[in-house]
């Protein structure tokens, strides 16, 4: 049996991409560049980040670097305002917590990750959480993966991975780790063929993990 369930979290716990993608947009739409959704979508796949586009379009560094700092700003702000519940997700993590040991690896830094779970319970299902200053290679490079592995003292066949993405479905395979991809509307073009599972939500994860004993 899955003895250990290392969650993404951004689009699998909390339903937060899209607006990490809204405030990319409105800070490049302050200086007149649109921001493609598409092709912010394909370039997420190939761990390009928000950017690629503007960089493309000739726009400098110095000026990217600027609309970072706003686009952080306002990702902040529609973390405090708007609602990323994704329904069931405390319910499935106390049934899997029976069963199983959990940890977060997310790419958040992790002044987003402590105002998301100010005032939520998802984190007294987890052991550990691995933010992006947890690791130096981010997804879809295996390290993140790896250190969670360490950190739990496990081997790949005894844990699985849940994503949303392309880039997270990469870095669990380049780890040697099974995946379950989970459905989420805003990543369901990526290509998750190389995908062991896949689940509507995260209670189909118990199904997964009991049969694997």
């Amino acid at each position: 049996m899955k003895q250990y369930i290392l969650f993404d979290h951004d689009g699998v716990l909390v339903e937060t991409e899209f607006w990490y993608f809204k405030a990319a947009e409105r800070a490049l739409a302050e200086i007149g560049f649109t921001l493609d959704q598409e092709q912010y979508l394909q370039d997420m796949t190939k761990d390009a980040g928000s950017w690629a586009q503007a960089r493309a379009a000739g726009i400098d560094e110095q000026t990217i670097n600027s609309r970072r700092v706003v686009r952080d700003a306002y990702y902040l702000e529609y973390l405090r305002a708007e609602n990323i519940e994704i329904e069931g997700v405390i319910d499935a993590l106390e049934g899997l917590s029976r069963h199983v040991r959990m940890a977060i690896v997310t790419t958040s830094k992790r002044v987003d990750f402590e105002l998301i779970h100010k005032n939520r319970g998802i984190c007294a299902f987890m052991e550990f959480v691995l933010t992006r200053e947890d690791y130096e290679l981010a997804k879809p490079h295996p390290e993140p993966y790896l250190t969670a592995l360490k950190r739990f003292g496990a081997s790949p066949e005894e844990a699985l991975v849940v994503e949303d993405s392309n880039r997270g479905l990469c870095s669990a395979v380049a780890a040697g780790i099974d995946c379950a991809i989970i459905h989420n509307e805003f990543t369901k073009s990526h290509d998750f063929s190389n995908a062991r599972y896949r689940i509507k939500d995260l209670l189909g994860l118990k199904e997964i993990v009991l049969a694997s004993g």
